[in-house]
């Protein structure tokens, strides 16, 4: 007997990569995937297949809905969420404005401000399926106020959601004086991981050096690496190689995160071939933020404007691990955002020309299986026995019957 069980739910065949390493299967999206069951016991999926009737006191019947794994949010910004026109509106939408605008907000943090905001958010995020998530607290002020209240609502949350906390330099690791020791008090206050803006640094050498001091820390400390790198409409910001070549340097591999990239847009073919390859070399992680790259990015451009998406297509078919954030959320950075990953996987599959069928299922792995492995959390996510008992069961499913040589099937 099973504490509940599941009736007849429908997967998506082939989303988990460990599966499908290919990502170029074909099959996922023509083929209907057969009805489950899913037998649960103490909080763990103890079965997954057609089970025998009343194998639990309580059953639901999932009617051929689809069932995914649980959404997971890579890069938000939790301490910054819900600020949106205070002090005052972002009115040109640029990175600089916004970054000015959270240094005048970010002097009036408190704990209890930074806790009401950021819960409120979280729990938007759970109700969108939400359960992973890594937020990115700035350090750029003596307190740590930030970094402080994101690890005590880590704690707070840990019974029904998974936070991880990196500790994040907004105004710079060496433009910023004391934010390198900062970095460090907050590893030894149990932050997950450490940051660096690179791009934000004075010269092209400060940023390495920056690049440099957050990767020591790291491999000193045995944390994560979570970078926000190249986020310029600018071909000469090019510091995801730097950051790259470190990943293999220090060993820290696929430890290693870097966010945005929108810069990978304005490289040339030559030197974006070069850098593909170092990138699968390393095992670094990719994170793409569509909604706000996508309003923030090409502010500058003359027609036809760039549109703030990183070659996330070409880096996937690479072999690089890629997922698909939020960033900010009613921010100075960003005025919109709802708490749904679908929106931001809708907005990068119309941005990045990922329409065709296995591009599609791509970005579902972008904000499930791939979110997971670049939180480090892949071997404890999924849907078969043994994994935790959380998933997310959406009125959509694959029409009955459909095949291969149906055209017109797909997502209802």
């Amino acid at each position: 007997m099973y504490d509940l069980v599941f009736r007849n739910v429908r997967p998506l065949q082939g989303l988990d990569p460990a599966v499908n390493e290919t990502g170029f299967g074909g099959e996922a999206l023509t083929e209907p995937s057969p009805l489950i069951d899913i037998g649960i016991q103490g909080g763990t999926i103890a079965a997954v297949g057609k089970l025998p009737d009343a194998a639990a006191s309580k059953e639901i019947d999932g009617e051929g809905r689809l069932v995914l794994p649980p959404f997971v949010e890579s890069h938000v910004h939790l301490d910054t969420v819900l600020t949106a026109g205070d002090p005052a509106w972002n009115v040109s939408g640029t990175l600089f404005e916004g970054i000015t605008l959270w240094r005048r907000r970010k002097t009036a943090l408190t704990r209890e401000d930074v806790l009401e905001r950021a819960e409120k958010v979280l729990r938007s995020l759970l109700s969108h399926g939400v359960l992973h998530v890594r937020t990115h607290a700035d350090i750029s002020e003596p307190g740590l106020t930030a970094l402080r209240a994101s690890l005590e609502l880590r704690e707070r949350v840990k019974p029904y959601m998974n936070l991880q906390v990196i500790a994040f330099p907004q105004d710079g690791i060496r433009a910023c004086p004391g934010n390198a020791a900062r970095l460090e008090e907050a590893l030894k206050l149990g932050a997950d991981g450490v940051s660096a803006i690179p791009h934000g640094e004075a010269t092209r050498e400060e940023g390495v050096l920056s690049l440099e001091i957050c990767f020591d820390l790291a491999a000193r400390y045995g944390r994560v690496v979570h970078l926000f790198c190249d986020e310029l409409d600018d071909p000469h910001s090019r510091y995801l190689e730097c950051a790259a070549d470190l990943a293999i340097r220090t060993g820290l591999g696929e430890r290693v995160t870097a966010s945005h990239v929108n810069a990978t847009a304005y490289y040339s073919d030559a030197y974006f071939g070069k850098l593909l390859g170092l990138l699968a070399r390393s095992g670094i992680n990719i994170v793409c933020c569509p909604l706000i790259n996508s309003a923030m990015q090409g502010r500058f451009d003359a027609y036809p404007k760039g549109r703030g998406i990183a070659r996330i297509k070409e880096m996937w078919q690479a072999g690089v691990n890629v997922s698909i954030a939020h960033d900010d959320i009613r921010s100075p950075f960003y005025p919109l955002g709802s708490g749904s990953l679908l929106q931001a996987a809708h907005m990068a599959v119309h941005l990045a020309h990922m329409t065709g069928r296995e591009e599609l299922l791509e970005a579902l792995r972008m904000v499930t299986y791939r979110a997971a492995r670049t939180l480090g959390t892949a071997g404890d996510y999924g849907i078969a026995p043994g994994k935790p008992a959380s998933f997310v069961i959406l009125p959509a499913g694959i029409p009955p019957g459909c095949s291969r040589s149906d055209r017109s099937a797909g997502m209802s």
